[in-house]
């Protein structure tokens, strides 16, 4: 069983007033002895002064996060003076869909954050500690890939792991090379099916574009596996609903985000229609916003544009813009705050595919 430690973190986290939470993270970034470098050679030219923010909801005074400084900012800037430097850990990059990735550092304490939610999300969704993974995902400097440690070391498991670059089948797609892009999924299928017809794997951690193509490739190991646990965008009701057919009474987990922030799954709603996520709170919110004006919430239920906001400690990043559109989710008692579901990209053009991930 889970850690009592865990479990205990977590509804910590749950019972955060998010007004309190939200003055306790701007102060600290902006502090003028201890704060992030970053945010203070900012201060000067915001509209407001953040130290005055007293709601979460007046984050939005901030403006959107201008995304464009993160591609070439040094990450170490992000992070408050008040983290004993030298830092030293892993840089993350994000996807590069769209083009250079922006780049954040971790620290410790934001990675066990991340750690303990996917924890969280695998018990509840009835997956096994102790088990044997193998995690099919993007690798290199893509965050997802540190799910092999939240798995190891967190979950007691094992994992085996594939090679897995996500920006060159998209480089591929962008040039409309899609026999090599075939290709090259292929060379991704293989590696997974290696493992499996060799090793005693429970579960398998892969992008739902991936899991489809093994799926239909090779139904026989997909119906074998005690479960899979899916990342990213592209999930659909109906691709569910295939997936959990093909895994013949397997687990269908998932979780949504990116390197900004994550989000666990909730059990289906109307009969299958709806795949509610909810955000690993309080360090991340998501709101859904009028596509046109990202200032406007929209109804609960309506499709709208996510707006992501973290808020750690050692990483303050409001508004963000992303590039994913969801229907507004009301956790109705279950979670402090707004859920997303139903999540898509924004938009489906040639210069942003999205690939095997």
């Amino acid at each position: 069983m889970l850690g009592h430690s865990l479990v205990d973190q977590c509804n910590e986290w749950l019972s955060a007033d998010l007004d309190d939470w939200t003055r306790r993270v701007v102060r600290r970034h902006f502090d003028p002895a201890t704060g992030s470098r970053y945010w203070l050679n900012r201060l000067a030219g915001l509209a407001v002064d953040p130290r005055d923010i007293k709601h979460y909801d007046e984050l939005v005074a901030l403006g959107p996060l201008p995304l464009d400084e993160l591609r070439s900012l040094d990450p170490t800037e992000l992070v408050p003076q008040a983290v004993a430097r030298p830092l030293a850990g892993r840089i993350w990059d994000t996807g590069g869909t769209t083009g250079t990735p922006c780049r954040l550092f971790y620290t410790p304490g934001m990675l066990a954050h991340r750690g303990i939610w996917r924890a969280w999300s695998f018990v509840s969704e009835g997956f096994r500690e102790n088990s044997t993974w193998l995690q099919a995902t993007p690798t290199g400097p893509h965050l997802i890939g540190n799910g092999v440690w939240e798995v190891t070391e967190l979950f007691g498991g094992r994992a085996y792991t594939i090679d897995m670059d996500p920006r060159w089948v998209k480089r591929l797609l962008r040039d409309g090379r899609t026999a090599e892009a075939e290709r090259y999924t292929g060379h991704l299928v293989d590696q997974i099916v290696t493992v499996l017809r060799t090793q005693p794997i429970d579960y398998l951690n892969t992008t739902p574009a991936l899991f489809r193509v093994l799926a239909q490739r090779h139904p026989e190991l997909v119906a074998g596996l005690g479960g899979v646990r899916l990342s990213g965008t592209q999930l659909t009701p109906a691709m569910r609903r295939e997936f959990v057919r093909a895994l013949d009474g397997g687990i269908c987990g998932a979780s949504y985000g990116n390197t900004f922030g994550n989000a666990a799954a909730l059990p289906p709603e109307d009969d299958g229609r709806l795949l509610p996520y909810v955000p690993n709170y309080p360090q991340v919110t998501m709101r859904v916003a009028d596509r046109s004006d990202w200032l406007r919430t929209v109804p609960y239920g309506e499709v709208g544009r996510v707006v992501l906001s973290v808020l750690h400690e050692d990483l303050f990043l409001p508004n963000i813009l992303e590039r994913d559109q969801a229907v507004r989710f009301a956790p109705e008692g279950r979670w402090p705050s707004d859920g997303v579901a139903n999540v898509r990209p924004l938009e489906v053009v040639r210069s942003a595919p999205e690939g095997v991930y």
